[in-house]
């Protein structure tokens, strides 16, 4: 099977909870703007945007950027990335989100995806306005919001009478080019259901090989039952350990991994466990980069992280997001030795 190589942008200016300087990773988009274009040139096909408004890798009080005019820069500074942004529902006026996505992609036409997020932060929604009701009403207010961002693409004009939302003869105009791909994650069954229901593609937390199949199995059932299709994409993200030796990865994974309950993002860590309905108990080890990216311990030299990859792709993985330190050289070291290993979707039959 093969697989897309995309990567995790930071707008927090780092992955490493842990580690308080990670050379010249800044929560900048002079910073962004490099990685965006390295990333771009050696053929990633899809960065992530997560939208944190309080950043929750290297404390409250640390810089972090705003995913949607982020996003806006990346397209325009990029030929070929997707940019898959993350979008929560409690923050955003759908009609208004339509707009922008539309926008968006009239500056890089096919190339917007969505993440819809069900929310997890409650300081950072107290802080910022957001709304933040119950774990199961955050799904149903998110499926909802899908179902706007949809008849808004799809009819001019666009009524829509539900519970969180009410709109009469809305117009939205231009039209995306192509129906942005809508992602989604959740692992209580409510989250499953609802995400199974109103999104093309699922996006999990980090996981082993047996948890991925097991994910991979539920939702493509849970859609089938629903639509009568399988899920479209996969998506996945891991933190990436890429050196000459085993040994060298090892040592490095030592490095990252020393936890600091001291260090600034682990209040939010525990918010996030507080708040989500997890379906496995959470480690302080994976607390060091977050999105359980270790999970799939992708470390080691290049022939043994390719061939971890490969057996995640016959897993059910379609789009692997790497997270790695420092991003842009990694990347690069990435797209050396680890692409030539890895067949990918979107390369197939342009070898």
């Amino acid at each position: 099977m093969a697989i897309d190589l995309g990567y995790w942008t930071p707008v927090y200016g780092g992955f490493l909870r842990n580690v308080r300087d990670e050379g010249r990773m800044a929560a900048t988009w002079e910073y962004i703007r490099e990685v965006s274009v390295t990333a771009d040139r050696l053929g990633f096909h899809t960065t992530l945007v997560p939208e944190l408004y309080l950043n929750d890798r290297k404390g409250t009080d640390a810089p972090s950027l705003e995913a949607w005019s982020l996003s806006a820069a990346i397209l325009a500074a990029t030929d070929r990335l997707r940019v898959m942004t993350a979008v929560r529902p409690g923050f955003h006026l759908p009609a208004v989100l339509a707009k922008t996505v539309s926008t968006l992609d009239s500056i890089a036409p096919g190339r917007v995806a969505l993440n819809v997020v069900a929310a997890w932060w409650a300081e950072e929604a107290r802080q910022f306005g957001g709304v933040f009701p119950a774990h199961d009403a955050r799904y149903a207010q998110a499926s909802e919001f899908v179902s706007v961002l949809n008849g808004l693409w799809e009819q001019t004009p666009f009524t829509f009478s539900g519970d969180h939302y009410e709109f009469e003869d809305t117009i939205v105009e231009p039209k995306p080019s192509s129906h942005p791909v809508i992602f989604a994650g959740g692992e209580s069954d409510a989250g499953r259901e609802a995400i199974a229901d109103f999104a093309d593609a699922y996006v999990m937390h980090g996981g082993t090989l047996d948890e991925v199949r097991a994910n991979v199995g539920d939702m493509n059932a849970r859609s089938e039952r629903l639509h009568g299709r399988p899920i479209a994409e996969f998506g996945m993200p891991a933190y990436v350990i890429v050196r000459d030796t085993e040994a060298e990865a090892q040592r490095e994974l030592e490095r990252i991994t020393t936890v600091d309950p001291d260090s600034p993002g682990y209040a939010s860590f525990e918010q996030f466990r507080q708040n989500s309905n997890l379906s496995l108990e959470l480690s302080k080890r994976e607390y060091s980069v977050g999105t359980r990216g270790l999970r799939p311990n992708l470390v080691g030299t290049a022939e043994q992280v390719a061939e971890r990859i490969n057996e995640y792709a016959d897993a059910g993985i379609s789009l692997l997001l790497i997270q790695a330190s420092p991003l842009n050289e990694e990347l690069e070291r990435i797209a050396e030795q680890v692409f030539p290993l890895v067949p990918q979707r979107s390369l197939v039959g342009t070898r």
